[in-house]
């Protein structure tokens, strides 16, 4: 009882320094759409880089991943890391600097649908609205992911009912993203990403030495058929989805195959950042676009770090906990189990708070942009063009409480695999969004029809491909992100080829923005 108070009283010192940015942020995130919304682009390189990854990240960094490391190996969550890691590199790389200027230049756009909407000097707003409506839809599935992190959490950590646990989370992130807006998000993000990844490399370092060192570490994992083995996975020996112990030890049968198809699937998780709204929309919130070369540098480092310990903690739980956990979503909790085992309660506490800053700076991104969506894209941008700011403000609000209680039903079920709930919304965003980001800001000749086609074809391929054409496997068990990113791909440059050139004005504003003006 005392050690749980002690956990407690720590994670709610980190929730009260949480509010507190949110009350501090509040008063500057009010005067405008804008300021609420985007921080009026005035974010440092620093809070810029921390920010983009830790939204991006959520609580499936020190849930899901070590979940998947300890369940299956390495191969998948290895090549999944390795995939995200060279996708934020090149996202940084290749599409901020542009984005930056792109979005400025085309009516100071503030988000996602917006500037995409402005790119293609939309009078009807067709390209908004289906951006807008797409990032509802994976917004909430995204931030029902946030709930199930929150509700695994407190009903570990305090032995409550799950669906109690899960509510009473979202209710503070609701909170707190209602009081603050992106700087408030953004401000706390750079928190929580330097919390992550302390909490990730002290469990890992702690996980190690009672393991007995990494050579433990690793003659453990070699014994179980294709768990360190990057081509191969392994394969827990389960009845109704529960793994079976048999003289005190996990069961494991033959080491699967992991070919070349399989790994192009994984690692075609680097695609995604491409059209990760909460990612881009931190390239376009930078005070000055030179910055955005070091941001590139402290992001790549901090993801490098952050993944190669998740994916480890992983192995080093299976070492020292070989059969507490025997469900694929039970596996899940293996970062919860290392910190309060290994760490004086207080201090466990406060690593128990890695996985709410990881879970908190992604809902509220998550709640914030799809907020944004419909009310100022979709509210003011179709229905209510005359809308002033102060509604725009207040029916974001209101969006953000309806947008919680969807997530909220989502996330009832108990047995809902983190991993699994983030890979779909992933590749949602990434096929509707990446491949009409890169066309529209390196292909001059992309048009208006293009890049209707593109978001439609890419996002509904992904709920075909994924519902309808994975179960067959085969061949056709491939990452639904992967097929779904060539097709739109594809319409987009097959579509503007057939349809006229956009207009003249739409070209040279395209030639001004590629020369730096």
């Amino acid at each position: 009882m005392a050690a749980t108070l002690q956990i407690l009283a720590a994670m709610v010192i980190y929730m009260a320094a949480v509010i507190a940015i949110g009350v501090w942020f509040a008063r500057r995130a009010n005067t405008s759409s804008e300021a609420y919304f985007l921080g009026g682009r005035s974010l440092g390189p620093w809070v810029t880089a921390m920010s983009a990854e830790a939204s991006d990240m959520s609580g499936w960094l020190l849930m899901g991943l070590p979940g998947v490391a300890y369940w299956c190996g390495i191969a998948d969550a290895a090549w999944t890391a390795i995939g995200l890691a060279v996708g934020t590199y090149l996202n940084w790389l290749i599409v901020s600097k542009r984005l930056r200027r792109y979005s400025e230049k085309v009516g100071n756009a503030i988000t996602l649908p917006e500037y995409f909407s402005n790119r293609f000097h939309e009078e009807k707003k067709v390209i908004m609205t289906i951006a807008a409506v797409f990032i509802l839809v994976f917004f909430t599935i995204y931030a029902a992911s946030c709930l199930v992190t929150c509700g695994k959490l407190f009903s570990t950590l305090f032995g409550q009912p799950y669906i109690p646990m899960m509510i009473l989370g979202a209710l503070f992130v609701l909170l707190y993203t209602i009081l603050g807006g992106f700087l408030a998000e953004s401000a706390s993000d750079f928190m929580q990403a330097i919390v992550m990844v302390l909490a990730l490399s002290i469990v890992l370092v702690l996980g190690t030495s009672a393991a007995g060192g990494l050579g433990a570490v690793v003659e453990n994992a070699k014994s179980i058929p294709g768990f360190l083995d990057f081509f191969g996975i392994a394969t827990p020996v389960t009845v109704d989805g529960v793994q079976q112990v048999s003289g005190g030890q996990p069961q494991f049968g033959q080491a699967g195959s992991y070919g070349l198809l399989t790994i192009i699937s994984t690692t075609a998780w680097g695609l995604g950042y491409f059209g990760m709204p909460q990612v881009l929309l931190r390239f376009m919130a930078i005070r000055h676009e030179k910055e955005l070369t070091r941001s590139r540098r402290i992001a790549t480092v901090w993801v490098v770090i952050s993944l190669a310990a998740a994916v480890f903690i992983g192995v080093v739980g299976r070492t020292l906990f070989p059969t507490e956990l025997t469900t694929s979503s039970q596996a899940e909790n293996v970062f919860i189990l290392l910190s309060t085992n290994l760490l004086p309660p207080l201090l466990a506490g406060f690593v128990m708070a890695g996985i709410l800053a990881a879970t908190i700076s992604s809902s509220d991104s998550y709640l914030l942009i799809a907020a944004s969506a419909f009310a100022k894209n979709l509210y003011q941008g179709i229905f209510r063009k005359n809308a002033s700011d102060d509604q725009v403000l207040k029916i974001s609000r209101l969006t953000l409480l309806v947008i919680a209680l969807i997530a909220m039903f989502i996330a009832a079920d108990e047995d809902s695999v983190i991993f699994t709930i983030v890979s779909f919304a992933w590749a949602g965003f990434g096929a509707t969004f990446g491949p009409l980001m890169l066309m529209s800001l390196f292909w001059k000749r992309t048009t208006r029809a293009g890049a209707i086609a593109g978001m439609v074809s890419g996002g509904g391929m992904v709920f075909i491909w994924k519902l309808l054409i994975r179960p067959l496997g085969g061949i056709w068990n491939i990452y639904e992100l992967l097929p779904a990113f060539l097709i739109s791909c594809a319409c987009i440059a097959v579509v503007s080829l057939l349809t006229p050139a956009p207009e003249p004005e739409i070209q040279a504003e395209f030639d001004q923005v590629k020369r730096g003006g």
